[in-house]
């Protein structure tokens, strides 16, 4: 109590109104209307409007929830203590799987990053071993990628120019600890759902631009041609291929007969799947391993052809240092974060989009639904710690998540297996490692990312679902080409949020109007309107009881109706009002403009003798020449309500606000000496009807100089309350004791041919109750329990457009009413 008093006293001194606008004022006057069927018909409800604190404990986690949150973090406690040997079985054939693609692959990107191979290997080995703590996806491979190895090697190559006293592995761990600690803030933070302002469109331009700049940045490895930089853009990579073909090298043989053989035992295997579909699991794991049989192969070769000489024929490898020989605390100074500082937006996105989109995708595929904010967390752990053992960024891949899936991994834990495997090549293989070509690994890499180029069927999906998102992908697509896959990337995101902002600025709402329709099954209407309509079955009503309805159309059928079909005007003077893109700050003035010029256009002002003096008019509305008759619009109808629906809306702002109330005034005045009545419908959030009550929606408006509140007439929606109260209830009761005596009477008597009943004609199909039957309990006493659905003090707020429609017609007749009997009378309705 003195808490509320300090606060009301502060609040009278800095002149603020607590009871601005409010409806509970008047709630005496507001419930006179509907007191006679509030106290016979149905129960009263007045709704509260939520407060503050209710607000902050929305933000505000109980205990409950933190350890729920502090759970989260470790996914692994849910099912590992009910791990069993089924599940290892499928971890472990899908382990040594990923396990044997990711070592050449690792190598490979390592490569492309502008590392040695063993720096692959080492991102390769923390990926794997630390996901499956955090992991919420069981299909996810976290490892080096295509994408970002070309954007680190892209750093690395830049910082050997401006700063060639820091090694390439120290910029690149210093660059995974820095992104590693950004995402895993915002997975802490659970801002997971931040990925969803990338569309579709930009991630599959990304990867499309991404894979053709990688692809064609490894010709030139796959020919053995040197003496220009392959980072360069994708264009200037092109022209100066062909002008190094005359330069092309023995390593072209071994380069495109792998990619010809990788690309071979693909479609040999798709075949033979089909051909014999039996046979699909050990093709698949033939199909699975042929990059591991192309290394060994080419290696092989690249051996026997090299032993003896001083000097190898074709590029290879060289000596893959045994075990973890850059384990150390990464190096992070201010000089080393400046030299990738304006990288750093594209390497987080890069992070993010490909592991999200992955792990969201397989996710739905495998039925399980990821955590974005926890897979966060895990891509951000794993490039914290991954640079200790001197990784370099590391995220989800695509081709060994794919694989992954399909060898039938049962849960994240596989990727301990893998990191078994890792581990045993780092420590055990690294000497076979010395012969394989650059050229092989240039064929994986190139027929890895060959998966990430989007086919044209895609493209043309695209065209069909939204032809304005099909341009951006191109434009992506071209600009990652002819200059960089980050500036692709940012391209891609600026122009669909341009898109967004254009959408949403220039949302334009609807005129509905009103169409009777049935519903048909063959050449017969459902429901008979001759029947009486069974009121006491059940609280949802049956589905069959009604021959006809109303719906409600745009007027203009620009949602794809039939034009054919009539759709009626609500009422004279009444407009509904549909919001079809939300309704906020950037679309709220669009939208208001619309629906006032509308009803501008098509009725008249309430007063016809408003300007009796040409002078009195407003500059904007100057009234016809002189010596021209002033229009005649007495066949318009005047404005008497307009009804919003708010069944795309859920939150509204400030501005919003405001502009209906600059809104109602000014039609007010346009009306006036009448007033305009605002229903709304299909309200779904409690803070969007305490903004509009606060702004004097809601409740009724009293027109100028009548006193008399209780001239408006309410229609309140109400609901029956189940349970044994019902009538529905009490029905089927009767009905259930009807049958039982019926078949008390049939046993005595003991008929020889009358063991079926005959069925009731108006028996309802959900509880067997027939009409007569809900008459017999009406009169045996049992009466319907009914709610009203919504709040008595804010009547003009509705469940459905029906009723609101209902509502203002019933306003606007008893209103006209009023105003025919010249205002005189009592105040009472008659």
């Amino acid at each position: 109590m003195a808490a509320a008093k300090i606060g009301h006293g502060l609040a009278k001194a800095l002149g603020i109104k607590l009871e601005y606008r409010d409806e509970l004022q008047r709630k005496e006057e507001i419930q006179r209307g509907e007191s006679v069927f509030s106290s016979q018909t149905a129960d009263t409800y007045v709704e509260n409007e939520p407060t503050s604190a209710e607000w902050v404990g929305e933000f505000l986690p109980s205990g409950s929830e933190l350890a729920q949150y502090c759970r989260s973090l470790f996914p692994f406690l849910s099912w590992i203590g009910r791990y069993n040997v089924q599940w290892l079985a499928g971890d472990l054939v899908a382990g040594i799987t990923i396990g044997a693609v990711v070592v050449p692959q690792g190598m490979a990107y390592s490569i492309l990053a502008g590392l040695p191979a063993q720096y692959g290997l080492y991102s390769s080995f923390m990926g794997v071993l630390i996901y499956w703590f955090f992991a919420t996806s069981k299909d996810i491979t976290i490892g080096p990628v295509a994408v970002m190895s070309t954007l680190v090697g892209t750093i690395v190559a830049d910082a050997k120019i401006t700063h060639p006293h820091i090694e390439g592995h120290v910029i690149a761990s210093c660059l995974a600890v820095i992104a590693g600690c950004i995402i895993a803030f915002i997975g802490l933070i659970r801002l997971g759902r931040i990925v969803e302002l990338i569309p579709l469109v930009s991630i599959s331009a990304f990867m499309t631009g991404s894979a053709i700049n990688i692809a064609v940045g490894q010709v030139p490895a796959l020919m053995g041609i040197s003496g220009f930089n392959t980072r360069a853009s994708t264009y200037r990579v092109v022209i100066n291929t062909l002008k190094g073909l005359p330069n092309t090298q023995l390593d072209a043989a071994i380069g495109l007969t792998a990619l010809a053989m990788l690309y071979l035992i693909r479609s040999v295997c798709k075949l033979a799947a089909k051909r014999w579909p039996k046979q699909q699991k050990a093709i698949f794991f033939v199909s699975t391993l042929r990059t591991v049989f192309v290394i060994l192969l080419y290696t092989l070769i690249s051996w026997l052809v090299n032993r003896g000489h001083k000097k190898s024929r074709f590029k290879i490898l060289g000596t893959v240092p045994r075990g973890f020989q850059a384990a150390a605390v990464p190096t992070v100074n201010k000089e080393i974060i400046e030299i990738f500082a304006s990288d750093l937006p594209a390497t987080v996105i890069v992070l993010l989009i490909e592991h999200i989109a992955i792990s969201k995708s397989f996710g739905r595929v495998n039925n399980y639904i990821i955590n974005p904010s926890q897979e966060m967390v895990a891509i951000g752990v794993t490039n914290i710690l991954g640079p200790f053992l001197g990784a370099y960024p590391a995220t989800g891949s695509f081709s060994r998540t794919a694989i992954k899936s399909k060898a039938g991994v049962r849960t994240p834990f596989a990727g301990v297996i893998t990191a078994v495997i890792v581990l045993l090549a780092i420590y055990a293989l690294t000497a076979v490692f010395y012969y394989i070509s650059n050229a092989a690994l240039a064929a994986v890499i190139i027929h890895a990312v060959g998966d990430l180029i989007t086919p044209p069927n895609t493209v043309y999906q695209f065209w069909r679902v939204s032809p304005l998102e099909v341009p951006i992908f191109f434009a992506g697509v071209f600009v990652t080409i002819f200059s960089t896959i980050e500036n692709g990337i940012y391209t891609t995101i600026a122009a669909s949020f341009a898109l967004l902002i254009v959408r949403i600025l220039w949302a334009k709402g609807r005129f509905l109007g009103k169409v009777k329709v049935h519903s048909v099954v063959g050449d017969k209407i459902i429901g008979d309107s001759s029947k009486p309509l069974l009121a006491g079955a059940k609280s949802g009503g049956s589905h069959d009881d009604v021959a006809s309805r109303n719906v409600f159309l745009p007027i203009d059928h620009r949602d794809g109706s039939n034009p054919d079909i009539e759709v009626q005007v609500p009422y004279p003077g009444i407009f509904i009002y549909r919001f079809n893109e939300g309704f906020n700050y950037p679309n709220a003035n669009n939208y208001l403009d619309q629906l006032t010029n509308h009803i501008f256009a098509i009725t008249r002002r309430t007063n016809l003798g408003h300007y009796p003096r040409p002078g009195d008019r407003p500059w904007n509305d100057p009234g016809p020449r002189r010596g021209h008759p002033e229009e005649d619009h007495s066949d318009r109808p005047t404005l008497k309500a307009i009804i919003l629906d708010f069944s795309a809306v859920n939150n509204i702002d400030v501005t919003c606000v405001q502009q209906l109330i600059d809104v109602r005034n000014q039609l007010d005045r346009y009306t006036s000496p009448s007033v305009v009545d605002w229903h709304f419908t299909s309200l779904n959030n409690r803070w969007t009807k305490r903004a509009l009550v606060s702004a004097g929606f809601g409740y009724p408006t009293l027109v100028p100089g009548d006193t008399a509140i209780s001239r408006w007439k309410p229609i309140f929606s109400v609901a029956e309350l189940g349970g044994s109260d019902s009538a529905a209830a009490a029905a089927e009761a009767t009905a259930n004791e009807k049958e039982l005596r019926q078949q008390r009477t049939r046993e005595l008597q003991r008929p020889s041919h009358s063991d079926v009943i005959a069925p009731d004609s108006a028996r309802d199909s959900d509880s067997g109750a027939s009409t007569s039957d809900f008459k017999e309990a009406a009169i045996k006493g049992h009466y319907a329990r009914a709610v009203v659905v919504n709040g008595l003090n804010r009547p003009l707020f509705h469940i459905d457009l029906t009723s609101a429609l209902q509502s203002a017609i019933a306003n606007a007749e008893t209103r006209e009413e009023f105003e025919g009997r010249g205002g005189e009378g009592t105040g009472e309705l008659p």
